[in-house]
This record gives structure tokens, sequence and C-alpha cells, in this order.
């Protein structure tokens, strides 16, 4: 009896690392997830040469974030010229986008699922056969930035500052 319950507590132990390893990856992943409220939505074109004016490190993603007024007012100058830039509070709330990358269409962000501070942007749009040429289209999202530390960003994260 006494060898089979250490043969019990020898495979007890195997597997605690492999428990360990699971509540860690359920603890990262970052439990329930919750739809953050679209405090406002705009959408549109945005040109492709005006690009560079999108964050550095961000010009080439199909989704991220404007988290401060410079880099907001920067893209909206050009997103809508014709009107005044909405007034914001990034210490509260933070812009995220979706845009093309690949085939030109019009685009709009469903939601914005929060898991473990990684937010993942889910936009929709119609199916196109349309090349990008001179303009890609654009949906922005206003949402609160509380407990926000990264955007999901296909296989990799961008954190958020």
């Amino acid at each position: 009896m006494l060898r089979s319950l250490w043969h019990k507590g020898l495979r007890l132990a195997a597997l605690l690392p492999v428990l360990a390893l699971g509540c860690a990856a359920l603890s990262s992943s970052g439990g329930t997830p919750k739809d953050l409220p679209i405090l406002q939505r705009w959408t549109g074109d945005y040109p492709v040469a005006q690009l560079d004016r999108l964050p550095e490190g961000q010009r080439q993603s199909r989704v991220g974030y404007l988290g401060d007024a410079a880099a907001f007012m920067q893209f909206w100058q050009v997103f809508k010229p014709e009107t005044a830039v909405p007034a914001i509070d990034f210490t509260k709330n933070l812009v995220v986008y979706a845009r093309n990358v690949d085939l030109y269409h019009r685009t709009l962000i469903a939601k914005v699922t929060l898991t473990g501070g990684v937010a993942e942007i889910v936009d929709v749009g119609a199916a196109s056969e349309s090349p990008i040429e001179d303009k890609v289209g654009v949906a922005l999202a206003l949402v609160p930035r509380d407990g926000v530390e990264f955007i999901q960003r296909g296989k990799a994260r961008m954190p958020v500052r």
C-alpha cells in the first residue's frame, strides 16, 4: 500500500508543472472577455500618401490606436479636414482604428473586445475586388482606455502607451 501511494505521489508530482503551466496560460489570457463600449465612431477614406501620419510602428498595420491628442489631430486633419477635431480626453479614452491593407472597401468597427488587457478590434466591411490605389477605407472608434494594455495585431500584440 505504501508503495502504491508513493507511485501515485510521483505521478502527481510529475503533473504539477503541467498544471502550473495551464494555470499560467489561463491567467495570462486574462479570463473573461468583455466588450468595451464604443463611445463614438467615424468612418471614411484616407489617402495612401498620408499614411505616414499614423504613429510610427503602426503604418503597415491593419489595426492600431491613436493614444494622444497630437497623434489624433495629425490624423484627423487629413481624415476629415472639413470638420473640427473632436475633443477627446485621452487620459480616459483612446481611439482605435481598422483600415484596409489589401483591397479597398468601406469598413466599420463592430466591436472591441478586451481580454486580460488585450483589446481585439473587430471590423466589418463589404468584400471588394478593388485594389488599393490612392485611398484606404478607415474606421475609428472611441473606447475607454481603462484596462487596455495591448492591441492584438494578428499574432503580435502592440503595447498601448
